[in-house]
Protein backbone atom coordinates (compact mmCIF):
# COMPACT_ATOMS: atom_id res chain seq x y z
CA UNK A 1 0.00 0.00 0.00
CA UNK A 2 1.22 3.36 -0.99
CA UNK A 3 1.40 5.70 2.04
CA UNK A 4 0.46 9.55 0.56
CA UNK A 5 0.93 10.83 4.00
CA UNK A 6 4.65 10.89 3.93
CA UNK A 7 5.83 13.12 0.94
CA UNK A 8 9.23 14.69 1.05
CA UNK A 9 10.27 17.24 -1.65
CA UNK A 10 13.72 15.38 -2.86
CA UNK A 11 15.71 18.81 -2.43
CA UNK A 12 14.54 18.47 1.32
CA UNK A 13 14.96 14.72 1.95
CA UNK A 14 16.99 13.64 4.44
CA UNK A 15 19.24 11.31 2.23
CA UNK A 16 19.78 13.44 -0.31
CA UNK A 17 23.40 13.65 -0.53
CA UNK A 18 23.64 9.63 0.39
CA UNK A 19 21.00 8.06 -2.00
CA UNK A 20 20.76 7.32 -5.51
CA UNK A 21 19.81 10.54 -6.86
CA UNK A 22 23.12 12.21 -5.00
CA UNK A 23 24.46 13.48 -8.22
CA UNK A 24 21.23 14.78 -10.02
CA UNK A 25 20.42 18.43 -11.62
CA UNK A 26 17.61 20.02 -10.51
CA UNK A 27 16.10 18.52 -13.75
CA UNK A 28 16.47 15.21 -12.78
CA UNK A 29 14.81 15.42 -9.56
CA UNK A 30 11.93 16.84 -11.60
CA UNK A 31 11.82 13.66 -13.52
CA UNK A 32 12.27 11.52 -10.14
CA UNK A 33 9.59 13.31 -8.42
CA UNK A 34 7.06 12.30 -11.20
CA UNK A 35 7.87 8.52 -10.63
CA UNK A 36 8.40 8.02 -6.73
CA UNK A 37 6.04 7.63 -4.11
CA UNK A 38 6.42 6.70 -0.14
CA UNK A 39 6.02 3.61 1.47
CA UNK A 40 5.84 2.90 5.41
CA UNK A 41 6.33 -0.66 7.07
CA UNK A 42 5.65 -1.27 10.62
CA UNK A 43 8.94 -2.88 12.79
CA UNK A 44 8.21 -6.89 11.50
CA UNK A 45 6.53 -6.16 8.61
CA UNK A 46 7.79 -7.85 5.38
CA UNK A 47 8.79 -5.43 2.14
CA UNK A 48 9.13 -8.06 -0.40
CA UNK A 49 9.67 -11.78 -0.14
CA UNK A 50 12.49 -13.29 -2.07
CA UNK A 51 11.64 -14.40 -5.38
CA UNK A 52 8.46 -12.28 -5.85
CA UNK A 53 7.69 -9.96 -8.61
CA UNK A 54 9.29 -6.42 -7.96
CA UNK A 55 7.62 -3.59 -9.21
CA UNK A 56 9.83 -0.77 -7.54
CA UNK A 57 13.26 -0.14 -6.44
CA UNK A 58 14.33 2.27 -4.19
CA UNK A 59 16.10 3.86 -0.97
CA UNK A 60 15.47 3.42 2.65
CA UNK A 61 14.94 6.90 4.08
CA UNK A 62 14.67 6.24 7.60
CA UNK A 63 14.54 3.44 9.57
CA UNK A 64 16.15 -0.13 8.95
CA UNK A 65 15.43 -3.26 6.86
CA UNK A 66 17.06 -6.88 6.78
CA UNK A 67 18.22 -9.01 4.31
CA UNK A 68 17.63 -12.60 4.92
CA UNK A 69 17.79 -16.23 2.93
CA UNK A 70 16.15 -19.13 3.72
CA UNK A 71 16.76 -22.67 2.82
CA UNK A 72 14.86 -25.32 1.77
CA UNK A 73 15.10 -26.95 5.42
CA UNK A 74 13.62 -23.86 6.89
CA UNK A 75 16.80 -22.24 8.69
CA UNK A 76 17.04 -18.60 7.75
CA UNK A 77 20.21 -16.37 7.90
CA UNK A 78 19.92 -12.75 8.09
CA UNK A 79 22.54 -11.86 5.17
CA UNK A 80 22.31 -7.85 5.53
CA UNK A 81 21.36 -4.60 6.99
CA UNK A 82 19.64 -2.17 4.66
CA UNK A 83 20.02 1.23 6.11
CA UNK A 84 18.99 4.89 5.92
CA UNK A 85 20.18 5.61 1.98
CA UNK A 86 20.46 1.61 0.89
CA UNK A 87 19.21 0.97 -2.44
CA UNK A 88 16.29 -1.47 -2.41
CA UNK A 89 16.03 -3.78 -5.55
CA UNK A 90 17.89 -4.23 -8.75
CA UNK A 91 17.26 -2.62 -12.32
CA UNK A 92 17.18 -5.55 -14.74
CA UNK A 93 15.90 -7.93 -12.37
CA UNK A 94 12.63 -9.02 -12.23
CA UNK A 95 12.46 -10.86 -9.16
CA UNK A 96 13.57 -10.02 -5.30
CA UNK A 97 16.95 -11.93 -4.28
CA UNK A 98 16.29 -12.24 -0.45
CA UNK A 99 13.53 -11.60 1.84
CA UNK A 100 13.38 -7.72 3.17
CA UNK A 101 11.88 -7.58 6.09
CA UNK A 102 11.43 -4.03 8.45
CA UNK A 103 13.87 -4.47 11.22
CA UNK A 104 12.38 -1.26 12.91
CA UNK A 105 9.36 1.18 11.37
CA UNK A 106 10.59 1.82 7.97
CA UNK A 107 10.02 4.44 5.60
CA UNK A 108 10.98 4.03 1.82
CA UNK A 109 11.54 6.51 -0.84
CA UNK A 110 9.92 4.04 -4.16
CA UNK A 111 9.99 4.61 -8.08
CA UNK A 112 8.58 2.66 -10.48
CA UNK A 113 10.78 0.04 -11.53
CA UNK A 114 10.43 0.57 -15.47
CA UNK A 115 10.38 3.96 -15.73
CA UNK A 116 13.97 4.19 -13.05
CA UNK A 117 15.08 1.67 -15.72
CA UNK A 118 14.59 4.25 -18.74
CA UNK A 119 15.85 6.97 -16.60
CA UNK A 120 19.00 5.13 -16.19
CA UNK A 121 19.73 4.84 -19.51
CA UNK A 122 18.99 8.58 -20.09
CA UNK A 123 20.82 10.12 -17.30
CA UNK A 124 24.60 8.99 -16.14
CA UNK A 125 24.28 10.73 -12.56
CA UNK A 126 21.97 8.02 -11.46
CA UNK A 127 23.43 5.36 -12.98
CA UNK A 128 26.62 6.06 -11.89
CA UNK A 129 25.82 6.25 -8.38
CA UNK A 130 24.21 3.20 -8.64
CA UNK A 131 27.56 2.03 -9.32
CA UNK A 132 29.06 3.67 -6.75
CA UNK A 133 26.60 2.49 -4.11
CA UNK A 134 27.50 -1.11 -5.75
CA UNK A 135 30.25 -1.35 -5.57
CA UNK A 136 30.41 -0.14 -1.99
CA UNK A 137 28.03 -2.79 -0.87
CA UNK A 138 30.51 -5.50 -2.36
CA UNK A 139 33.10 -4.21 -0.50
CA UNK A 140 30.77 -4.09 2.84
CA UNK A 141 29.67 -7.47 2.22
CA UNK A 142 33.71 -8.47 1.68
CA UNK A 143 34.38 -6.60 4.92
CA UNK A 144 31.63 -9.00 6.49
CA UNK A 145 32.96 -11.91 5.33
CA UNK A 146 36.40 -11.22 7.31
CA UNK A 147 34.01 -9.99 10.02
CA UNK A 148 32.20 -13.08 10.30
CA UNK A 149 35.06 -15.16 9.37
CA UNK A 150 37.98 -13.98 11.63
CA UNK A 151 37.01 -11.34 14.38
CA UNK A 152 36.43 -12.67 17.86
CA UNK A 153 32.92 -11.84 19.19
CA UNK A 154 34.41 -8.70 20.79
CA UNK A 155 35.48 -7.27 17.94
CA UNK A 156 32.01 -8.17 15.73
CA UNK A 157 30.10 -6.59 18.88
CA UNK A 158 32.29 -3.31 18.45
CA UNK A 159 32.33 -3.62 14.36
CA UNK A 160 28.37 -4.08 14.08
CA UNK A 161 27.92 -0.75 16.56
CA UNK A 162 30.68 1.16 14.56
CA UNK A 163 29.15 0.53 11.63
CA UNK A 164 25.55 2.03 12.45
CA UNK A 165 27.04 4.62 14.28
CA UNK A 166 29.28 5.91 11.72
CA UNK A 167 26.29 5.32 8.74
CA UNK A 168 24.33 7.93 11.53
CA UNK A 169 26.88 9.97 11.28
CA UNK A 170 27.61 10.55 7.89
CA UNK A 171 23.63 11.24 7.37
CA UNK A 172 23.59 13.90 9.72
CA UNK A 173 26.83 15.22 8.46
CA UNK A 174 28.70 15.29 11.28
CA UNK A 175 32.12 15.43 12.02
CA UNK A 176 33.52 12.96 13.46
CA UNK A 177 34.70 14.58 17.32
CA UNK A 178 32.99 13.93 20.29
CA UNK A 179 30.99 11.43 21.63
CA UNK A 180 28.36 9.93 19.05
CA UNK A 181 24.98 8.74 20.24
CA UNK A 182 22.88 6.16 18.38
CA UNK A 183 20.33 3.50 19.07
CA UNK A 184 20.84 0.25 18.22
CA UNK A 185 18.12 -1.29 15.59
CA UNK A 186 18.87 -4.69 16.14
CA UNK A 187 17.61 -6.68 19.83
CA UNK A 188 20.35 -8.84 21.20
CA UNK A 189 19.04 -11.97 19.65
CA UNK A 190 18.92 -10.34 15.97
CA UNK A 191 22.51 -9.37 16.79
CA UNK A 192 23.63 -12.64 17.47
CA UNK A 193 22.02 -14.52 14.87
CA UNK A 194 23.33 -11.81 12.45
CA UNK A 195 26.80 -12.05 13.87
CA UNK A 196 26.87 -15.91 14.52
CA UNK A 197 26.79 -16.02 18.08
CA UNK A 198 24.68 -17.26 20.95
CA UNK A 199 22.64 -14.42 22.69
CA UNK A 200 24.99 -14.66 26.15
CA UNK A 201 27.75 -14.21 24.20
CA UNK A 202 26.02 -10.96 22.68
CA UNK A 203 24.96 -9.90 26.17
CA UNK A 204 28.46 -10.48 27.84
CA UNK A 205 30.03 -8.77 25.20
CA UNK A 206 28.29 -5.47 25.48
CA UNK A 207 28.65 -5.80 29.12
CA UNK A 208 32.42 -6.05 28.97
CA UNK A 209 32.50 -3.24 26.35
CA UNK A 210 30.29 -0.95 28.71
CA UNK A 211 32.30 -2.34 31.57
CA UNK A 212 35.51 -0.93 29.78
CA UNK A 213 34.27 2.38 29.12
CA UNK A 214 34.44 1.87 24.97
CA UNK A 215 30.41 2.53 25.06
CA UNK A 216 28.05 3.37 27.65
CA UNK A 217 24.13 2.17 27.62
CA UNK A 218 20.82 3.69 28.06
CA UNK A 219 18.40 1.03 28.55
CA UNK A 220 18.76 -1.71 26.26
CA UNK A 221 18.97 0.21 22.47
CA UNK A 222 20.95 3.77 23.35
CA UNK A 223 24.46 3.27 23.08
CA UNK A 224 26.54 6.40 23.48
CA UNK A 225 30.20 6.12 22.05
CA UNK A 226 32.66 8.60 24.14
CA UNK A 227 36.05 7.70 21.69
CA UNK A 228 35.01 6.40 18.09
CA UNK A 229 38.38 5.52 17.09
CA UNK A 230 38.75 3.55 20.70
CA UNK A 231 35.99 2.04 19.28
CA UNK A 232 37.08 1.43 15.85
CA UNK A 233 40.59 -0.06 17.31
CA UNK A 234 37.97 -2.62 19.44
CA UNK A 235 36.60 -3.20 16.34
CA UNK A 236 39.86 -4.62 14.58
CA UNK A 237 39.44 -1.64 11.93
CA UNK A 238 41.76 1.47 11.38
CA UNK A 239 39.89 5.42 11.51
CA UNK A 240 40.38 5.89 8.13
CA UNK A 241 38.89 2.34 7.10
CA UNK A 242 36.39 0.06 8.60
CA UNK A 243 33.37 -0.96 7.17
CA UNK A 244 31.53 2.24 6.27
CA UNK A 245 29.75 2.11 3.49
Amino acid sequence: MHDHSVHVQCGDCPIRHRAVCARCETDELSQLEQIKYYRSFQAGQTVIWSGDRMEFVGSVVSGIASLTQTMEDGRRQMVGLLLPSDFVGRPGRSTAAFDVTATTDLVMCCFRKKPFEEMMSTTPHIAQRLLEMTLDELDAAREWMLLLGRKTAREKIASLISIIARRDAALQARKRSGPLSVDLPLTREEMADYLGLTLETVSRQISALKKDGVITLEGNRHVSIPDLDRLLEEAGDDSDGGMLV
